[in-house]
């Protein structure tokens, strides 16, 4: 049997995958000193909640209905940081003159408006949200976070959905 058949292994894996994004973008912000933009953090928080899923299904390991659950879950996970991750992305392609003011940080909009104000001023995005200061093969950050957001949404669907061998 190959590690995919087993369930709780392969959640493990998908775990492990959320820690590294994570353990990278906290080296981005404290060892390369790239600041994260409001958007930037709310892209952590759903992979940190994609993560809590993968080690759940890990750690509970059901079987028929309930893996399709964490299957489905994990799934409607990684489309709420996609996006996120693709509002990021859009963001950063819109031409100069159409980007958006650039608005007060996340701790304060936290400390003075109710959550539900903080997720439309955020989505709605700002100038620093905009600006690109990291890129890999022509991809920024975002884009390559909105890559991994569709590749573990769709790995957590596979490895949860599939029958495992006998």
């Amino acid at each position: 049997m190959a590690w995919y058949d087993h369930p709780r292994v392969a959640n493990l894996l998908g775990f492990a995958a959320c820690a590294g994004l994570l353990a990278y973008a906290l080296y981005a912000q404290h060892g390369l000193g790239l600041e994260p933009c409001p958007l930037c953090i709310f892209q952590r928080v759903a992979v940190l909640a994609l993560g809590i899923l993968f080690l759940l299904a890990a750690a509970h390991g059901p079987a028929g209905v309930g893996r399709r659950i964490y299957g489905g879950l994990l799934a409607l996970a990684a489309a709420a940081g996609a996006g996120v991750a693709g509002r990021h992305v859009w963001l950063q392609n819109l031409p100069p003159d159409q980007v958006p003011a650039c608005g007060p940080g996340l701790d304060f909009m936290l400390q003075s408006f109710g959550l539900g104000e903080v997720l439309r001023m955020v989505l709605s995005g700002s100038g620093e949200c905009a600006d690109v200061d990291w890129s890999l093969l022509g991809l920024s950050m975002p884009a390559w976070v909105l890559i991994c957001f569709v590749l573990l949404g769709g790995y957590g669907l596979w490895v949860n959905w599939r029958r495992p061998a006998a």
